[in-house]
């Protein structure tokens, strides 16, 4: 059996619904242009940064920075999501630098000397656009006093509200999707700065995916934008459409470390 693992964006519970629902739709449509071995279910047993490594990856979403620098030549992409959520603008996403409402800064030079969280330090929107925006701030390679690393997002969004870190980077769809469905979760939050853009988290196939089939799957997904009975699950995702980007346009993701690490920042820090 081949793999799906669509794990990136499954918060709040209305969220990880609307993905369910997503994938029953796409794996009805495989079966029946006779792909073999689709999966009834996405597969949660295995982590979301192993499956875009897996030779037998049906379909996954992955994160844009590990994909540029790792996983060409070694994935396929697919499509990229549009979404009509604050931050998107086309196929492009940004991330919201977030404090405390009460925080004493105006500006990212005043968080200087503070506290991060990062979420992942492979993540594109939890550190690489984070690090891209502090870069012009920081000397001798460092800018906070300590960087905490979460987990993940809405663990870093915890941890501002908590009081254990004062800043965080939270890419624009989660920071979306948890204001839409569980607002409470930002109470006593605001954005600080936003980042700039650069391709969003593409769907992935792996590489024994064939021609034949990566068409399929394309085909698909722009058949679920259009299909009258995803009309909620789009509206739950907030999704658009579906853009076909290729390595290329990944590069910027890459461009922009490069860029911090040139000025003397290469690690957030």
């Amino acid at each position: 059996m081949r793999l799906a693992s669509l794990a990136m964006y499954v918060s709040p519970p209305p969220v990880a619904s609307a993905t369910d629902a997503l994938w029953a739709f796409i794996r009805d449509r495989l079966v029946d242009r006779g792909i073999e071995d689709v999966p009834m279910a996405l597969d949660w047993s295995v982590a979301y940064d192993h499956a875009w490594f897996e030779p037998n990856l049906l379909l996954s979403q992955a994160c844009g920075l590990p994909y540029a620098k790792r996983l060409q030549g070694k994935a396929q992409l697919v499509a990229t999501p549009v979404y009509d959520i604050k931050g998107c603008e086309g196929p492009s996403t940004r991330s919201f630098i977030i404090v405390r409402s009460q925080a004493d800064v105006a500006s990212l030079a005043d968080l200087r000397g503070l506290n991060a969280a990062i979420n992942d330090r492979d993540s594109n929107s939890g550190t690489n656009l984070f690090r891209a925006a502090i870069a012009p701030f920081a000397h001798g390679g460092r800018f906070f006093s300590s960087v905490i690393e979460t987990g993940g997002h809405l663990a870093s969004i915890a941890s501002v509200v908590a009081g254990q870190a004062d800043v965080a980077a939270i890419d624009c769809v989660t920071f979306g999707n948890t204001k839409r469905f569980d607002p409470a979760r930002l109470e006593g939050l605001r954005v600080l700065a936003e980042t700039e853009q650069g391709p969003g988290l593409p769907f992935i196939t792996g590489p024994r995916t064939t021609e034949e089939e990566l068409h399929a799957l394309r085909s698909i997904l722009a058949e679920a934008i259009t299909s009258p009975t995803l009309a909620a699950v789009r509206d739950v995702l907030s999704l658009r459409r579906f853009d076909v980007l290729t390595d290329a346009d990944y590069q910027r993701l890459s461009d922009l470390e490069s860029r911090a690490a040139a000025l003397g920042y290469p690690e957030i820090a």
